[in-house]
């Protein structure tokens, strides 16, 4: 009797017929204040989320995402991380795009112990000094990416450096790892200028006069959506752009650069721009050729960096599933430790120490072909490559998150 009553509560009614109770996975994220990124990331964890139903689900299970949008603020994302957790009891939160959305929702997923995939907050606090054990980050970190690009920037004759960063966590984050990193390779480099905009109010004028004043050979630039386009508008207007050699978080990415259009800085011997993003239409791994074409022929569209961030978040989850053959929380962070998930671009994993995954970005320069801006002299650059040492990570990341 006993055991007939457990397998009758592991069951809803659903118009009238009995279903199995599906895998929920709560999504937030900020599909109303960054749609350029956050548009195709939602289709890609759409196709992931068909892939595997069709496949037959997990555990015999379908999976159903509920999503939620937080508009850029944390405590937004707070409150449908409460909602999602208590009345719609998903068994795993993902999503965040902010730095500072991603860091109130790890502190929710610790203080609730839930597992939380935080797919793009790109902040190293995520993983080390507010790091838990129920947290885990799939792109590569600020860190990870400015060591990319350090790699590039040491090769430059530049010694005089300036900063243009949006003021909150991320930026924060990008331009301390820039100027460490940089600083270790080049002794000799001097940052000469700053400038914090407040994140989608830079008024690109002002910014650029105070930057110029100060006479860099080179500029670092962790801006993006509307105010990476208000910055090489105005640079380009003042004849700063392509001139002035810039190193670019993020600016490669076709989210970016179907903004920029014909205004993309071009490719010049003693200028141009240094870049991480993703040359989706130069790409012929079978990994990302599959994705691609599956992508295109649901959506129409060819594939943005969200839409690979959407669907490699959803590949990470299902894999840490099928790992723990369970959707206890306890079992799925011993699974993801160390996890090993399929990504469009190529095979990727979550250290133990950190949970930072090892998926890469591409390095490159920006140029235009057709009017468009686009990436060329790319090169993937594979995550594990670019992460810290052991004794780097266990200085900066809570004991209490070791566990």
């Amino acid at each position: 009797m006993k055991i007939l009553i457990a397998g009758l509560l592991s069951l809803s009614v659903v118009g009238g017929s009995a279903q199995i109770r599906p895998i929920k996975i709560g999504e937030i994220n900020s599909y109303s204040s960054m749609p350029q990124f956050t548009t195709p990331y939602r289709q890609g964890w759409q196709l992931a989320v068909e892939e595997i139903n069709d496949a037959g689900g997990l555990l015999g299970r379908r999976v159903e995402v509920i999503a939620r949008d937080d508009a850029g603020k944390p405590e937004e994302a707070l409150r449908h991380a409460v909602e999602l957790t208590s009345s719609e009891k998903v068994d795993v939160l993902a999503g965040g795009f902010l730095s500072n959305v991603g860091l109130a929702l790890a502190d929710h997923a610790a203080k609730n112990k839930r597992l939380f995939i935080a797919s793009e907050p790109l902040t190293d606090a995520l993983v080390w000094e507010k790091g838990n054990r129920y947290t885990f980050r799939l792109r590569p970190s600020t860190y990870m990416q400015a060591a990319m690009l350090v790699e590039e920037a040491v090769k430059l004759p530049a010694k005089r450096w300036a900063t243009i960063a949006p003021n909150y966590e991320y930026g924060q984050s990008a331009v301390a790892s820039f100027k460490e990193l940089l600083k270790a390779k080049r002794p000799d480099v001097e940052f000469v200028a700053e400038q914090w905009p407040a994140l989608g109010k830079l008024d690109a004028g002002t910014t650029l006069q105070a930057i110029m004043q100060a006479r860099p050979d080179a500029i670092f630039n962790v801006t993006f959506g509307a105010d990476l386009a208000k910055l090489v508008r105005e640079g380009n207007q003042r004849n700063v752009f392509p001139k002035m050699p810039v190193v670019s978080m993020l600016s490669g990415e076709p989210e970016y650069l179907d903004m920029l259009k014909d205004e993309t800085p071009m490719l010049t011997a003693g200028g141009g721009w240094i870049v991480t993003g993703y040359p989706w239409d130069q790409i012929d791994t079978r990994e990302h050729a599959s994705f691609a074409s599956n992508y295109y022929k649901k959506f129409n569209e060819h594939p943005k960096v969200g839409s690979v961030v959407g669907y490699a978040t959803m590949q990470a989850i299902f894999a840490a599933i099928k790992k723990a053959k369970s959707t206890d929380n306890e079992k799925l962070v011993i699974a993801m430790r160390g996890l090993k998930f399929s990504t469009p671009f190529g095979p990727a994993e979550f250290r133990a120490i950190d949970h930072q995954s090892t998926m890469g970005a591409f390095v490159g320069k920006l140029d235009q072909r057709a009017g468009k801006g686009t990436m060329v002299q790319w090169r993937y650059a594979d995550g594990k490559a670019y992460m810290p040492h052991d004794d780097y990570v266990m200085a900066r990341r809570s004991p209490a998150a070791m566990r």
